[in-house]
């Protein structure tokens, strides 16, 4: 078998750079996401306008910043704006996508970054939502990136933190969320996957090379729906990799890292 030339989190951030359009705008924070909006604005979307929370908007990032407060996300942007201008960009429907993460994640795309165990009385306390609730209740697409495993993926999700579909079909509208939002992919270290059907349940797309769909199944604590065809994910091409390693992360921050 042919060694890999890439590890997990390069292909996570080029899997994930390869989905936008030109032109969109993409709510962002620092990490993979912040990885592949820049390698897409370099290399596939150069149109795109990156927001991020903290304010600065459509800016041309010379290297990863370490935070959404970064002077790097105001560079040469076209505004520089402030935390409240951002969330109102978001709730009047101007952002086409958001990325997030979660400790947990259901069947349904629900995301807890709050605690584990009773929330009065909990095992482990995160951060919290922050800007996430906002972003996913109101952005258009949601995007979600996470390591893989049977302890994240459950449908034993302690607390909602951030709304995916919620119970199924109608619920987020039920609920008074926006028509036609929601969860949208999802990219681990093993897989994609997405919500387009009609239950909007989470659903295999492609696995990683090297990876089965026995894999993605044995890792996953809930049934996932599987086409009877699953394809491949297409490994990172040469041109994505070099972009990736000497313009987009040349220090290794992101890319250096574990996907864990």
């Amino acid at each position: 078998m042919k060694e890999k030339y890439y590890n997990e989190m390069e292909l996570m951030i080029c899997a994930a750079a390869r989905i936008f359009e030109d032109g969109v705008s993409v709510s962002v924070g620092t990490g993979v996401p912040c990885a592949a909006v820049m390698l897409s604005q370099k290399l596939y979307a150069p149109n795109i306008l990156i927001l991020f929370e903290a304010g600065g908007i459509a800016p041309l990032l010379p290297s990863m910043p370490i935070s959404v407060g970064d002077k790097n996300t105001m560079y040469k942007a076209l505004q520089t704006t402030s935390v409240s201008d951002a969330m109102e960009m978001n709730q009047r429907g101007l952002v086409d996508y958001c990325f997030l993460g979660g400790a947990q994640i259901d069947m349904y795309g629900n995301l807890n970054s709050t605690v584990i165990g009773s929330h009065d009385n909990p095992k482990v306390r995160f951060p919290g939502s922050g800007g996430a609730n906002d972003f996913a209740s109101s952005a258009w697409r949601t995007i979600i990136v996470s390591p893989h495993s049977s302890r994240r993926f459950t449908n034993n999700i302690d607390f909602i933190t951030t709304p995916g579909y919620l119970n199924g079909p109608n619920s987020r509208e039920k609920a008074g969320l926006p028509q036609g939002t929601g969860p949208y992919k999802i990219i681990t270290n093993l897989a994609v996957m997405n919500f387009d059907n009609d239950e909007k349940r989470m659903a295999l797309e492609s696995v990683h090379p090297g990876v089965s769909v026995d894999d993605v199944v044995k890792n996953t604590g809930f049934e996932l729906l599987i086409d009877e065809h699953i394809e491949q994910t297409e490994p990172p091409s040469e041109d994505e990799l070099r972009i990736l390693r000497n313009e987009v992360d040349p220090y290794r921050v992101v890319i250096g890292k574990k996907a864990q």
